[in-house]
């Protein structure tokens, strides 16, 4: 499926080529290396490993406490009729389930991590893709790929490359903010001490 997807778009751009009259314009960015060097990726990053830091050890708290229960009930076993062994087992079925559903609850499919890691990158993805539309039209750009996704680019040389503007274009517009945000808090204090 992937492989008719790259070969319908490396038709699509090669015909354009071809029968276009002007020279095709084409440019590419790196998106992983764009979001990697952004600061607000960097610490939202930073938080959400936090948690699945703390997530994990609560995980291993609750498998060392399945553990122990474990390791008392085959100490047990001898004094115990098998009907209370076999309710114990059925107590340690239970646990392992409650620890099953709580490391898909965080780190499944539909898991916590995955839902916070795509809140992070949506709003990040989108300013980039503004940006790149924004740069593609500036300077008239038909087609701009990204290098780090499903497409393979066997060749491209590095004046082709925009991931740098984008990237200095998004450091600019935070330091726009950042300015806006500062004047703001000038004016809140000179209000405060009128």
């Amino acid at each position: 499926m992937n492989y008719k997807l790259n070969f319908s778009l490396v038709y699509l751009i090669l015909s354009t080529v071809c029968s276009a009259q002007k020279g095709v314009r084409i440019a590419y960015i790196d998106f992983n290396e764009i979001i990697e060097k952004i600061g607000d990726f960097k610490e939202a990053t930073k938080n959400l490993e936090r948690k699945a830091e703390n997530w994990n050890k609560e995980i291993e708290i609750k498998k060392m406490q399945l553990k122990s229960m474990e390791d008392q009930l085959n100490s047990e076993r001898f004094l115990l009729t098998s009907e209370l062994i076999n309710d114990r087992q059925d107590e340690l079925d239970i646990y392992r389930d409650e620890i099953f559903t709580l490391q898909n609850k965080y780190f499944g499919i539909n898991g916590n991590y995955i839902n916070q890691k795509n809140k992070l990158i949506k709003p990040i993805q989108d300013r980039v893709l503004s940006i790149v539309r924004e740069i593609a039209i500036e300077k008239k750009f038909d087609f701009v790929f990204d290098r780090s996704s499903d497409l393979i680019m066997l060749y491209s040389q590095k004046n082709y490359d925009i991931s740098e503007l984008v990237l200095r274009k998004i450091n600019n517009q935070e330091k726009i903010k950042s300015r806006k945000e500062e004047i703001e808090r000038r004016k809140q204090n000179r209000n405060k001490k009128s």
